[in-house]
């Protein structure tokens, strides 16, 4: 039997704010029946605590390293609040990233939690105030089409939180702002504080992204092996992406960001996410796209798959240009070297071959004159590398000097992806050249003497390309 007054239910209609009727003409309201037997009849519910997450006491350290940065001062990290997709329908949660960080509650963190460090002698003391659910009695429990249980299922209770995540829990009712606080979200220096706390990758994060790099790659041969179904359909971008996705929910939590399947002509357009075109023999396909794991840790990768199996002439000569940029992005990447100029090693091939080609009205050398140049850039606009972690674009709020400018450390994560894109209507390039999108992307860690290309078990190369769909296509 659940606990507490039930009485208090049983004898007193439901108000129109408990039950929603108030905000919405398709809900009825609850006789009194349901009323009077709603809150009875429950088993009783587990009490025992769960063990601590692995995550728990590298969350701790992160915390710390926080608290030594600001003395005396009381930080606020919110979780944020559920986002109306339509109507009465939201969109997933997903926590803020600095929470996640921060906690290490991942994909279980509820909506509108906030993490408090709160000074206590030369640190700081942390507690985690959320919404309890609900006691069985309370309309919460079956007329919160948002929190409530019958509605969402099971949600943690505080003792079990505190035991999973060592660290003090709180009702989120007990959470009052103060005047002094600093927020995430609110005040620059801390949130370009817990910006750069993740540049530095410690040991869990960096097991993390393994992880998502490995389920990834697995979607990639699936992909590969439905090749042919994604030809077969008016929308075969689709098809693509829908493939990807039954990978990122089955293996992990959910895409760490749109996937961009883009085929012929679209891999010219560099966030391509209707995914609504067709796939067609002859023409090549860029998938850009990365599984998040339960951990929220993403991995970032990109792919070009001729879609027939091999590669034109043309498309190999634009594809092996673009392995050629990043395999000079790589030689350069080590510890010591400024993370822009691993971006400047791969425009250095970009520039020569585009020059080669006849593409550009000035020399190689010229296009790459910081002050006069970037003719070259008409064909690759974006930047070679993004660090990459809990967030796919992570540490974006650092400042200039520890992100663009900063100096390489091991335990760093981040992409190589240089490419060329050369559009439907471009005139300034020949016509054989129209149309031809190429990107290839890694996720790379910094190690004490180099970078490990985490996804090097990903075809790269023309030639392993071709054998990886020649391997994984059905036989037709």
């Amino acid at each position: 039997m659940s606990t507490g007054d039930s009485d208090t239910i049983a004898t007193t209609e439901a108000t129109p704010a408990e039950t929603g009727a108030d905000t919405t003409n398709r809900r009825q309201p609850f006789p009194q029946g349901f009323l009077d037997s709603i809150s009875t009849g429950w088993a009783e519910r587990p009490d025992t605590a769960p063990p601590r997450r692995a995550q728990a006491p590298f969350a701790a350290a992160r915390r710390a390293k926080l608290s030594s940065l600001f003395p005396g001062r009381r930080l606020v990290i919110p979780a944020g609040s559920l986002k109306q997709r339509s109507n009465d329908t939201d969109y997933p949660f997903r926590a803020h990233s600095a929470f996640a960080h921060l906690t290490g509650w991942a994909s279980d963190s509820e909506p509108d939690s906030v993490l408090v460090l709160d000074p206590d002698g030369d640190g700081h003391r942390a507690t985690l105030y959320f919404r309890e659910r609900a006691d069985r009695t309370t309309p919460e429990f079956y007329a919160d089409a948002s929190i409530g249980e019958f509605w969402i299922g099971p949600r943690p209770a505080r003792h079990g939180v505190a035991a999973d995540l060592d660290i003090d829990a709180a009702p989120l009712a007990d959470f009052s702002a103060g005047d002094e606080d600093m927020v995430v979200g609110e005040d620059d220096d801390l949130t370009r504080a817990v910006s750069e706390l993740r540049l530095v990758k410690d040991e869990y994060e960096i097991a993390q992204m393994r992880l998502a790099v490995d389920v990834t790659a697995r979607g990639f041969d699936d992909i590969v092996q439905n090749l042919d179904r994604a030809v077969a359909h008016h929308r075969g971008e689709r098809i693509v992406e829908g493939v990807f996705h039954l990978r990122a929910r089955s293996d992990g939590h959910a895409e760490g960001y749109d996937t961009i399947a883009a085929s012929g002509a679209h891999a010219c357009y560099l966030h391509w996410t209707r995914n609504d075109g067709a796939v067609a023999p002859g023409d090549l396909i860029l998938v850009d796209a990365g599984v998040e794991v339960d951990s929220l840790y993403t991995a970032d990768i990109t792919r070009t798959l001729p879609v027939s199996g091999t590669f034109t002439e043309t498309q190999r000569r634009v594809y092996e240009t673009v392995r050629e940029a990043a395999d000079a992005a790589f030689a350069l990447a080590r510890p010591g070297i400024r993370f822009r100029d691993v971006h400047a090693a791969a425009m250095e091939v970009i520039a020569a071959r585009v020059a080669e080609w006849g593409l550009l009205p000035v020399t190689a050398e010229e296009a790459l004159d910081a002050d006069r140049g970037g003719h070259h850039r008409r064909y690759m606009v974006h930047g070679t590398s993004h660090h990459l972690g809990i967030d796919v674009h992570d540490c974006a709020q650092a400042r200039r000097e520890m992100y663009y400018d900063g100096v390489l450390e091991p335990g760093m994560v981040f992409t190589i992806e240089p490419g060329l894109y050369f559009q439907i209507d471009d005139m300034t390039v020949p016509e054989e050249y129209r149309g031809i999108g190429v990107r290839i992307e890694d996720d790379v860690l910094v190690t004490e003497d180099g970078v490990e290309n985490l996804s090097a078990a990903i075809p790269r190369t023309a030639d392993e390309v071709e054998a990886w769909i020649a391997r994984l296509k059905p036989a037709g």
